[in-house]
């Protein structure tokens, strides 16, 4: 079942999230067969990194929230809220995809 992360950062911890980036994309990397997409929420400027957003397939609730506790971003104190909903993808994505 696929699992949307909406995960917003703590005020002030920008260069946090840049040090700890490699080690988070490493992590997201294990699941690659597994993600639907993932990258960063934006604010308002269009390219200061405030969250993410993420869709992964896991076989339960329980297992997407542990893999979430063991993400590189979530033990290093970057984000300030996170939540994990199950999610029914019923339309077929054609935009915001970069380029294969």
């Amino acid at each position: 079942m696929l699992f949307v992360f909406h995960l917003l950062d703590k005020p002030g911890t920008s260069e946090l999230r840049t040090r700890v980036r490699p080690e988070h994309k490493a992590y997201l990397g294990a699941k690659a067969d597994s993600i639907a997409f993932a990258g960063p929420l934006l604010g308002e400027d269009g390219t200061t990194m405030v969250g993410s957003l993420l869709v992964i397939d896991f076989p339960s609730h329980e297992a997407a929230k542990d893999w979430l506790a063991g993400e590189p971003f979530t033990r290093a104190g970057v984000y300030e809220h996170s939540t994990v909903h199950a999610f029914s993808n019923l339309w077929q994505q054609k935009a915001g995809f970069p380029p294969a």
